[in-house]
Parts: C-alpha cells; sequence; structure tokens
C-alpha cells in the first residue's frame, strides 16, 4: 500500500470499494460492509487516513478531484489490469464516485452514488449552496452543535426553531473530529462540486443514484433524482435517511449488494 494511500480491504469475491461521507472517515461503515464481504472483495477507503492514524494531524481544505484521483488509485493496487469493480460513496463520498465514474469510466462496472451533495445542479442550487455557507459561517461563530442544528433545517427545508449558541473549538480540537474537519474541510469544497453530466450520461447504464426512503421532499433526495433524471441513471431508494447506512447496515448492504450483482431493487419513477 503506498504510503499515502488509506484503504482495508476484507472479503472475496468481486472487488466494492467504498467511499465514506463527511470527513471520509468509516466509521458506522463496518456493519454493513461485513454483510457485503460475503460476496465482495470491499475495499474501503480513507481519504484523510483519519482510521489510519492521522487524526489530530494537519488537513487542508479539501477537493472533490483529490479523493477521486486517491480512489483510482486505490483501484490501481487492488484491482488487475484490464479488470473493473463497483464503487458505493454516501454523501461526500457519492461526489467522490461521481467523478471517479465520469473521469475513468473503464474501471468501474457499476456505481452507487447515495445523496451526493453536489446541490449546484438544481435550479435553485446557488440558494442551496450558499445555506451551506451558512452552516460554516454558524461553525465558526457558534461551534459543532449550532451547525448540527443549521445544517439539520438546511437538508430538510426548514428553518431552525432555535439557534443555540455555542463556543467555537480552537484549531487543535478541530483535528481531533471527524464533523469538524466535514465542517471546515469538506462541506463547502465539495457542495461547489458540478458534477461532469455529459460523462456521467455516457456511463449511464453503470449509474444509480440514491436516496433514503425517510428523506423524501428532502434536498438530497431531490437532488439524487435531478441528477438521475438529467443524465438518464438509475434511481433507487434505500432504507433510512441520509445515514442510512448506519441506521439500516442489512437491509441497505442486501439492496446494495442486488443493486449492483443482479439491478435488483425497484426504481422510483422520476416524473412524480
Amino acid at each position: 500500500m503506498a504510503e499515502d494511500l488509506h484503504y482495508d480491504v476484507h472479503g472475496k469475491g468481486p472487488v466494492l470499494l467504498i467511499v465514506p461521507g463527511g470527513s471520509g472517515h468509516p466509521m458506522g461503515f463496518a456493519p454493513m460492509t461485513d454483510v457485503l464481504a460475503d460476496r465482495f472483495t470491499v475495499v474501503t477507503y480513507d481519504p484523510l487516513g483519519l482510521a489510519h492514524g492521522r487524526l489530530g494531524q494537519p488537513v487542508g481544505d479539501q477537493r472533490v478531484e483529490e479523493w477521486s484521483d486517491g480512489a483510482r488509485r486505490v483501484l490501481d493496487e487492488v484491482l488487475p489490469e484490464g479488470e473493473s469493480a463497483s464503487a458505493f460513496g454516501s454523501s461526500s463520498g457519492g461526489i467522490a464516485v461521481l467523478d471517479l465514474l465520469a473521469r475513468n469510466p473503464g474501471r468501474l462496472s457499476h456505481v452507487v452514488a447515495h445523496e451526493p451533495p453536489c446541490v449546484g445542479v438544481l435550479p435553485d442550487g446557488a440558494r442551496q449552496q450558499a445555506m451551506f455557507r451558512e452552516v460554516y459561517d454558524t461553525y465558526r461563530a457558534a461551534g459543532l452543535q449550532a451547525a448540527a442544528v443549521r445544517l439539520g433545517a438546511g437538508l430538510t427545508g426548514q428553518e431552525p426553531e432555535e439557534r443555540p449558541s455555542g463556543q467555537p473549538l480552537s484549531p487543535d480540537e478541530e483535528l481531533v473530529i471527524p464533523m469538524a474537519l466535514f465542517l471546515t474541510r469538506v462541506l463547502r469544497q465539495f457542495t461547489s462540486y458540478a458534477p461532469a453530466l455529459p460523462a456521467l450520461t455516457a456511463s449511464s447504464a453503470r449509474l444509480t443514484l440514491a436516496a433514503g426512503t425517510d428523506s423524501r421532499g428532502q434536498l438530497l433526495h431531490r437532488t439524487a433524482r435531478f441528477l438521475a433524471k438529467h443524465s438518464g441513471s438509475r434511481f433507487v431508494e434505500f432504507p433510512g435517511g441520509h445515514v442510512g447506512v448506519a441506521e439500516h447496515p442489512v437491509a441497505f448492504a442486501e439492496l446494495l449488494a442486488g443493486t449492483l450483482l443482479g439491478g435488483c431493487g425497484t426504481p422510483v419513477p422520476l416524473t412524480t
């Protein structure tokens, strides 16, 4: 494994690359990947190495292309030349696998992107991107809890009932909390990303956009549906909400495996 690449491999079968969301820390993914390891060689990518001894070390602003390039290099290490793998990404990881597919279609047999927050594609995308910048500003002014409340309200399309006050974290504290790294180094940078729709359209047969059943009516469910419709890709609903991987790991894993191996899972009509 290259020194600057951090990933774990377990299971047997066709290669399935997993790119977590948030700051890329794979916490909460183990119950799902344990189920998938019965059918796949599961490769869980940790873009910042947060679960591999780098939590607490300096982290710069992140770019989608850097995560995507890292994911491609992971595939180069674990996948024989000429073969292709499946990939799954959730949230910011979902954006990374969309970029990976757009730029490296020959290495991927199928991609499932779950609630990728590339909201700029929406008709009201500029307003939604401004909401994410407000989340960052709230974090800087009042700390994690206040930012989490503002983010939750923004995703559900509501105004927060209360605006909790708090203290901003110190720079050292920020480096050891994955959520703080997400808010400061990933959120604004990734939600400003513009997916390459022509490239995704060209690979639409190998792309599934996904969202949680509990996210219906919310921003990221709408974003996933929009991307599916405008790229000609499949749209499937998964159990739970934005963090359905952690909420329903077994059911989530079973539907993901079926989607990748057999195309199961009921596509949701995009006209309703």
